[in-house]
C-alpha cells in the first residue's frame, strides 16, 4: 500500500510496526474502548493497512518487525483467512468495527487483551505462541473451533455476550492447547463448548459466571486436561456436562454454586478423574450424575448433595471426608432409579479400606433393608424377622440377647411343669435348661426332647421354641456366611 494513500495515524503505524515498537493511542490509561465507536481520525485505523503490514510490510536490516498497537479504533475487516503472519500480533485495547477472521490461519502470537470485538472468527487457526484474550469483551460468538495453540490460552476476566443466540458463544471444539487455558473470572452468557478439546495443562475457571439457564452452560463431552478442571467459587447457571471426560487431576468445584433446577446441574458419567471435590458449596440445584464415573478420590460433603443423583456403576478409591454411614447413606437413598446395589458396595469398600468395620456392618444393613423394599409380601416378611432378629446377621449380639431371653422363659415355665417321660424308669433326669437348649438348637441334642413330652399348652410353648431356634439358626448362619464372603 502506497504511503501516500495512508492517514497520519496510520502513518504512525507503519512506522512503529518496522521496529515493532509499542504505539498507544490512549490518551489515558482508564481510556474505555468500549466508547470507540467515537473517537476521531487520529485514532483511527484502517484493517487493510494492518493486513498490508502483516503480510507484506516494510523490513529493515537488524530490526524485528511487530504489530504492537494500543488504544486505536479499528474499521473494516481484519481478514487473515489462510494467512501466515511470522510477526506477533499485539492488539491490545482497540475497539474493532467488525470480527477479525483468521480462520485457518498461522500466527506467531495473538494478543486481544482489554479490547472490544464484536465476535472472532478463528475455526483451525495455528498459534505457535499463546493467545492472549485477557479482559477482552466480546459481542458475538468467539469461534476457536480446532484451533491449534502450542503454548496457552488466556482469557482472565473476559466477557462474551452474544445476545439471543443457539449456538455456543465460546467454541473451543475440538481445540488443543499445548499448555494451560487460563480463564479465571470469565463471564459468558451462553454455551461454552469444549467437546473434544484437549488441554495439556490446567483448564482454570475459578470465579467465572456461565450463565445459559436451562441448557448446556459447560458442554465439555470427551474433553481431555492433563491437570487440573478447577471452578472453585464459580457460578454456573445452567448444566455442566463432562460425559466422557478425562481429567487427570483434580476436578474442583469448591465453593462452588451450580443452578439447573429440574434438570441436570452436573453431568460426570462415563468419565475418568483423578479426584473430584464437592466441598464447601450450597446444595446443587439439579441432578447430579456420576454413573459408570471412575474416580481415584472423592472428596464430598454430605451438605453439596442435591435431592436427586444418579450412583449407578460409580466406582472411588477412597472417600473423604471421613462422615459416619448416617451422614453418608441419605445420598444414596436419593438415586433417581431406586436401589442400586453397587452404591452400597462402593461405601462399604470405602469404610473397609480406612478399616471402620462398623460403618461398613451399617451400609450393608442399610442396603438389606433398602432392598427388603424390593421383593413380594412373602420375601418382605421373611426381611422383618431377619432384621428383628439379628440384624441380617450384622448384629449377632441381637441374637444373643433373643436365644438367651427365650431360654430363661423355656426354662422356668418347664421347671414349673415338668413334661412326663415318654417311657418311665427309661427316660434321663429332667433339666428344664437343657430340654429348652435341646428345642432351641436344631443341630445339638442333649437327649432331653426325644424323653420327654409336653402337653397341652406346654407343647405349644415347645413348638415356638423350636421354630424361634430355626429361624434364630438360619439367619446367624446366612448373616455369617455373608460376612465371610466379604472380600
Amino acid at each position: 500500500m502506497d504511503t501516500d494513500d495512508l492517514t497520519p495515524a496510520e502513518r504512525r503505524v507503519r512506522e512503529a510496526f518496522v521496529t515493532g515498537a509499542h504505539l498507544d493511542f490512549r490518551p489515558s490509561p482508564d481510556d474505555d474502548p468500549a466508547d470507540g465507536a467515537a473517537w476521531g481520525p487520529e485514532r483511527t485505523v484502517r484493517a487493510e493497512v494492518l493486513r498490508a503490514l502483516l503480510l507484506d510490510g516494510p523490513r529493515r536490516t537488524g530490526e524485528i518487525p511487530a504489530l504492537n498497537l494500543a488504544g486505536a479504533r479499528i474499521t473494516g475487516r481484519l481478514d487473515l483467512q489462510y494467512a501466515t503472519v511470522d510477526h506477533p500480533v499485539r492488539l491490545r485495547h482497540c475497539h474493532f468495527a467488525e470480527a477479525p477472521r483468521c480462520y485457518a490461519a498461522r500466527l506467531r502470537e495473538l494478543n486481544l487483551s482489554e479490547s472490544v470485538l464484536p465476535g472472532l472468527v478463528a475455526h483451525a487457526v495455528h498459534v505457535d505462541g499463546v493467545l492472549r484474550m485477557t479482559r477482552a469483551r466480546f459481542t458475538g460468538t468467539v469461534r476457536l473451533g480446532g484451533a491449534q495453540i502450542s503454548g496457552s490460552l488466556y482469557m482472565e476476566s473476559a466477557t462474551i455476550d452474544a445476545g439471543d443466540t443457539e449456538e455456543p458463544v465460546l467454541q473451543l471444539n475440538p481445540t488443543a492447547v499445548g499448555a494451560d487455558l487460563w480463564a479465571p473470572g470469565l463471564r459468558t452468557h451462553g454455551q461454552i463448548r469444549l467437546n473434544g478439546a484437549n488441554v495439556a495443562g490446567t483448564l482454570n475457571l475459578n470465579d467465572a459466571l456461565l450463565d445459559h439457564p436451562g441448557h448446556a452452560a459447560l458442554d465439555a463431552e470427551t474433553l481431555s486436561v492433563g491437570g487440573h478442571l478447577l471452578l472453585r467459587q464459580a457460578e454456573v447457571r445452567g448444566w455442566v456436562g463432562l460425559r466422557g471426560a478425562r481429567v487427570e487431576g483434580r476436578l474442583d468445584l469448591s465453593y462452588a454454586r451450580l443452578a439447573n433446577p429440574g434438570g441436570h446441574a452436573l453431568r460426570v458419567a462415563s468419565s475418568s478423574i483423578g479426584e473430584l471435590w464437592l466441598r464447601k458449596s450450597p446444595p446443587m440445584e439439579g441432578v447430579l450424575n456420576l454413573r459408570r464415573a471412575q474416580l481415584d478420590t472423592l472428596l464430598l460433603e454430605p451438605e453439596v448433595v442435591p435431592d436427586e443423583v444418579l450412583l449407578s456403576d460409580l466406582t472411588y478409591t477412597s472417600l473423604t471426608p471421613h462422615e459416619p454411614p448416617e451422614r453418608r447413606l441419605p445420598m444414596l437413598e436419593r438415586d433417581r432409579h431406586g436401589y442400586v446395589p453397587h452404591a452400597y458396595e462402593q461405601l462399604t469398600a470405602a469404610y473397609r479400606r480406612i478399616g471402620d468395620d462398623h460403618a461398613a456392618r451399617l451400609v450393608q444393613l442399610a442396603k438389606q433393608r433398602r432392598h427388603r423394599g424390593t421383593l413380594p409380601w412373602y420375601g418382605r416378611l421373611w426381611g422383618h424377622v431377619q432384621d428383628a432378629t439379628v440384624g441380617y446377621g450384622f448384629r449377632p449380639l441381637r441374637a444373643a440377647g433373643w436365644l438367651l431371653s427365650l431360654l430363661a422363659v423355656g426354662s422356668a415355665v418347664y421347671a414349673l411343669h415338668p413334661p412326663q417321660p415318654l417311657k418311665a424308669g427309661e427316660a434321663p433326669p429332667f433339666s428344664p435348661v437343657f430340654y429348652t437348649l435341646d428345642l432351641l438348637l436344631p443341630v445339638i441334642s442333649f437327649g432331653q426332647e426325644s424323653s420327654f413330652a409336653p402337653t397341652g399348652w406346654y407343647q405349644a410353648l415347645a413348638y415356638v421354641l423350636v421354630l424361634g431356634g430355626w429361624i434364630l439358626a438360619t439367619t446367624v448362619v446366612a448373616g455369617v456366611t455373608r460376612t465371610v464372603s466379604r472380600p
